[in-house]
């Protein structure tokens, strides 16, 4: 048996804001960070992505845990240039806004940037991708220094570097192998089979199920929904154009190059006739004067 939920980006900027669905989000990034995670707040980042024209396809939203770590989730649905610099820019926006203005101590808790792509990125066959900087390595001698610290001399040090994930649902083939790919299940197809017992996923199949939605509930979900696939659509119908109108110029560039070249061809062919003919003249005059000089030569020896 499968559910149909809500999508897991529109969840985020309305469901889990309710302290009651926090257990679905947690169970989310305890399976991906593989340890125990409580979410305890949402904070505000760039606010609801959709504007009246409903053309702006992100969403950042920040999760706070029980320890202090934050998440930092960013979704994309369409082809970014630089979606890896936005995902670094949001990391380190996260550290800064945990230091307050004007003080000398740069203490701060460690930030997960969780990316989801709905295009492939130049992927081959991956679908979780995994980036972090836990320690610095020597150069000169086989040492390694720990990318940690405490400002606690009685504390064990903290890893601080940011940590990267960028996970690609439409890379997944559905062969379910660890308890984060059901998660992965559900970001590409919104459903949850009830077979599945990754943390937090079948609260997620409840409580998001499309069919206990209120119709102005559903109304708003299906709004959000249309104007995503609207932008896509607008972005591939500029793409498919765009190759056809790169297809269209690269013929017509090539009629006309073909041509240049035949005209090209036209000339060479009648210089080379013209200097045939010359030089098929200057043979005869040559051919004429050199009867001209046996002649001459000829009366000579008669005298």
């Amino acid at each position: 048996m499968k559910r149909t939920i809500i999508s897991f980006d529109y969840a985020l900027k309305t469901v889990f804001r309710d302290k009651a669905n926090f257990d679905i989000l947690s169970g989310f990034l305890s399976e991906l960070l593989e340890r125990n995670v409580t979410v305890l707040e949402i904070l505000e980042s760039e606010g609801n992505p959709f504007g009246k024209d409903g053309k702006t396809n992100r969403l950042d939203v920040k999760a706070k845990f029980d320890d202090g770590e934050l998440a930092v989730f960013e979704f994309q649905h369409d082809e970014m240039k630089d979606f890896l610099g936005k995902a670094i820019y949001n990391a380190s926006k996260a550290v800064v806004e945990q230091v307050p203005k004007g003080t000398p101590v740069f203490d701060f808790n460690k930030v997960y940037s969780i990316n989801i792509s709905y295009y492939n990125m130049g992927a081959k066959e991956e679908y979780v991708f995994h980036g972090n900087l836990n320690e610095l390595t020597g150069i000169h001698y086989d040492e390694t220094m720990p990318f940690s610290q405490s400002l606690d001399p009685n504390a064990p040090r903290r890893h601080i570097h940011p940590e990267y994930y960028l996970i690609l649902p439409n890379m997944f083939e559905e062969k379910i192998v660890t308890k984060f790919d059901e998660w992965v299940y559900v970001l590409k197809t919104s459903t949850v089979k009830s077979e599945f017992t990754a943390a937090g996923i079948q609260q997620a199949g409840k409580r998001l199920d499309t069919l206990k939605m209120t119709p102005k509930e559903f109304a708003e979900y299906e709004a959000e929904q249309y104007a995503t696939w609207r932008h896509n659509s607008t972005i591939h119908a500029a793409k498919v154009n765009g190759k056809a109108e790169g297809k269209a110029e690269g013929k017509a560039e090539g009629r006309a190059e073909r041509d240049r070249l035949q005209a090209d061809l036209e000339a060479a062919q009648a210089e080379k006739e013209a200097a045939q003919a010359e030089k098929e003249a200057a043979q005869a005059a040559l051919a004429a004067k050199e009867r001209e000089i046996e002649e001459l030569r000829r009366k000579l020896r008669l005298n």
